[in-house]
């Protein structure tokens, strides 16, 4: 995704409004280079530009962004219910987030592309207070399909996507890249499994620090029993 802040250098005001008018029958809304979530959870600087086919489509709990040069991002916040705070508590942040992802976000992925595998996952607990970063292997999953070079007859391309999870103010957000240039480049494409995994974390933390959150909601002042209340005088 990637390289974005050198594309969001050359926006003008005439790409805004293309961006705007591109976003109408959104779950969210877009306010000049920002989109703002449904829920009002956070915002973030959007990544694509409408000259480079830059698209928005969301959900009232996903957004992706993607265009037609190498950038397909989305970013997912769900809201924790009681069984889902039930279990952070109970098996902390590393493991609730490796629950989350097999049970939720991986399941997710099979259910959609058949051959699907975990090639690397990693915690990283001083970071956003506890975040876990994977990388997935997905057989025929890639958003770039059209542009996969056609040189071998039958070939199915291996998307790779980096996936990001953390929990704020009380929900829990899964980020999610593709390695975009692993199949558009075809033979071209020379880069290592550490180089793969070092660019999907660069371009994570490129999308996280283009999210603003929203304060978290005050807490509310505990509630004294009646029969604790100093008496009147």
């Amino acid at each position: 995704m990637f390289r974005l802040i050198l594309a969001l250098v050359f926006l003008t005001v005439s790409l805004v409004v293309r961006a705007q008018e591109a976003a109408t029958g959104l779950a969210g809304r877009v306010d000049g280079r920002t989109y703002i979530s449904p829920t009002g959870t956070f915002k973030v600087t959007i990544p694509v530009l409408p000259e480079l086919g830059g698209n928005i489509t969301d959900t009232p709990n996903v957004v992706t962004f993607q265009d037609d040069f190498n950038t397909h991002a989305s970013i997912a916040a769900f809201i924790q219910d009681a069984t889902q705070r039930w279990e952070m508590s109970t098996r902390g942040m590393k493991d609730y987030l490796v629950y989350f992802f097999s049970n939720f976000v991986l399941a997710d992925f099979k259910q959609s592309f058949e051959g699907v595998q975990i090639e690397s996952a990693k915690f990283i607990p001083g970071m956003l207070e506890g975040a876990l970063i994977t990388a997935t292997l997905m057989p025929g999953g890639s958003m770039f399909a059209s542009k996969v070079p056609q040189y071998e007859e039958g070939r199915m391309a291996v998307a790779k996507r980096g996936n990001l999870l953390f929990v704020k103010n009380g929900h829990i957000f899964v980020i999610s890249v593709e390695l975009a240039e692993r199949v558009i480049e075809g033979r071209a494409y020379k880069k290592t499994t550490e180089e793969e995994d070092e660019i999907l974390r660069q371009r994570l933390n490129d999308v996280v620090g283009k999210i603003q959150f929203a304060k978290p909601p005050a807490a509310a002042a505990p509630s004294i029993p009646p029969a604790l209340a100093a008496p009147k005088k």
